[in-house]
């Protein structure tokens, strides 16, 4: 309701809660400029040949993480599994899964639930791929007959952030902006 009015669900006036901060609430996590993919390039923490991670959020509490993946090769990125569900926003380019029939596309979402096993690959002809993934859980690196090869999730991608930031000159502690 505008203008100061209320209504069942309460005052809507144009002035801020007065009452006192929640207990244990932890700050808001700000960032600006995230959809510049032409950043500093010491943002950009490396996970295997040609492919790195931007991340954006990484909330230990609940077993998440949000980041942008680039990836500037074409070919098998990964065959994996998650343990929690996925979501899936396209920056540029294109991707697929072996297993599925769909194309995640510029500008299309896809999510993923927990417990599918898939093989991404990007397709010959896209140079850059950025996608917008969240992340709940961990992902499961399998062989083609599903057996466990790694692990990835929450925990290891933040202490791959601090040692790529230690790395880079911006300090391990750097990373930890990111960290809730």
């Amino acid at each position: 309701m505008a203008n100061g009015a209320t209504d069942n669900q309460g005052d809507y006036s144009v002035q801020p809660y007065r009452g006192p901060k929640l207990p244990n609430v932890p700050e808001d996590l700000v960032l600006t400029d995230v959809m510049n993919l032409e950043c500093d390039e010491r943002l950009w923490v490396p996970q295997a040949k040609d492919v790195w991670f931007r991340p954006l959020c990484f909330n230990v509490s609940h077993g998440y993480f949000v980041n942008i993946l680039r990836v500037r090769t074409s070919g098998i990125l990964s065959r994996h599994r998650h343990t929690g569900p996925v979501h899936a926003t396209v920056l540029r380019g294109r991707w697929h899964y072996l297993e599925h029939p769909w194309w995640a596309e510029e500008g299309g979402y896809a999510f993923e639930p927990p417990g599918d096993i898939h093989t991404l690959e990007v397709p010959e002809g896209v140079t850059e791929m950025y996608t917008l993934f969240h992340v709940t859980g961990a992902y499961i690196y399998v062989d083609v007959d599903g057996g466990p090869m790694g692990m990835e999730d929450v925990f290891s991608k933040l202490e791959a952030a601090r040692k790529h930031y230690e790395q880079v000159g911006l300090g391990a502690d750097f990373a930890d902006q990111f960290a809730r």
